[in-house]
């Protein structure tokens, strides 16, 4: 089976995992937040790694940056719902510590990777 580049990027096994962690602490939501914060926290976190992978296809570096970007925007959106469903009393301080923690390292990754795709495409 062949393996796509973003495939190896550690960032995007990480987004990716990040993304499934979200899913499993949602699903401890009351159910008025099904439509709300469960669905945005859902897809902010899956556009994280959505965007890494879509920006690997892209031909140039300035291309692939344009989405390490969007894909550090979503990362900022996800830290706001989680601060948000923090206050709320919908995750505990643990949960809420622990996600903070992992999406820090996903946003330093996402900002070095975009610095090294800006670098690249004033190299060209």
């Amino acid at each position: 089976m062949y393996i796509y580049s973003f495939e190896k990027l550690e960032v995007w096994i990480e987004a990716k995992d990040f993304s499934k962690m979200i899913y499993q602490i949602t699903s401890k939501f009351p159910e008025t937040e099904k439509y709300n914060l469960i669905s945005q926290l859902r897809r902010a976190s899956v556009s994280i790694a959505s965007n890494i992978a879509e920006g690997s296809a892209r031909k140039t570096f300035k291309d692939k940056a344009h989405f390490t970007t969007i894909a550090f925007g979503s990362s900022v959106e996800v830290l706001n719902q989680l601060i948000i469903s923090y206050e709320l009393n919908f995750i505990s301080e643990v949960d809420y510590l622990d996600l903070r923690k992992n999406l820090e390292s996903i946003t330093n990754k996402l900002n070095s990777l975009r610095n090294y795709q800006l670098e690249k495409s004033e190299t060209k």
